[in-house]
């Protein structure tokens, strides 16, 4: 794909937010601040992932990526919920380097070319590490066994 192409995936979902809207019922929710550019996000999850919610305010990356995030991740398992999240993170870890499985990532490889600005690289995982703390109270990653024993506060964190 062309960094132009690129560039138009990440502004549809800006412009077309997929998941945004917080919505009940929850059973995790966290709520994730970027201090360097103001991004804000809060992400709410149901236990079986069946539902990934977010309500925002940010540049357009840290939006877009919170919409590509609710289109890869809801309804998934937690193993395949592991696997695009840590695709995701190598990609913006990679520093351009790395070159994204569309498999894998959808519209997630859009996000390439952010990976060479490490300063725009907080705002694209902004929405994906609050996810991680969402669904980690509502127990929705834990191992299928741990699943009952898991905590589902509604705590939020900045």
């Amino acid at each position: 794909m062309t960094d132009q192409l690129y560039q138009e995936i990440i502004l549809d979902h800006y412009k077309n937010p997929h998941g945004r809207g917080l919505r009940e019922p929850f059973a995790g929710e966290a709520h994730h601040v970027n201090p360097t550019c103001g991004d804000e996000i809060t992400i709410r999850v149901t236990p079986d992932l069946s539902d990934i919610s977010y309500d925002g305010v940010g540049c357009s990356i840290s939006q877009a990526s919170a919409s590509v995030m609710h289109e890869l991740l809801t309804g998934r398992t937690p193993e395949q919920v592991r696997v695009i999240e840590e695709a995701f993170v190598a990609l913006m870890q990679g520093r351009g380097q790395v070159e994204p499985d569309e498999d894998v990532l959808g519209d997630g490889v859009a996000f390439a070319g952010v990976a060479r600005y490490p300063a725009r690289v907080k705002c694209a995982l902004l929405p994906w590490m609050a996810f991680k703390d969402a669904a980690a109270r509502a127990g929705a990653l834990a191992e299928s066994g741990d699943r009952q024993t898991a905590g589902t506060s509604k705590g939020a964190n900045s």
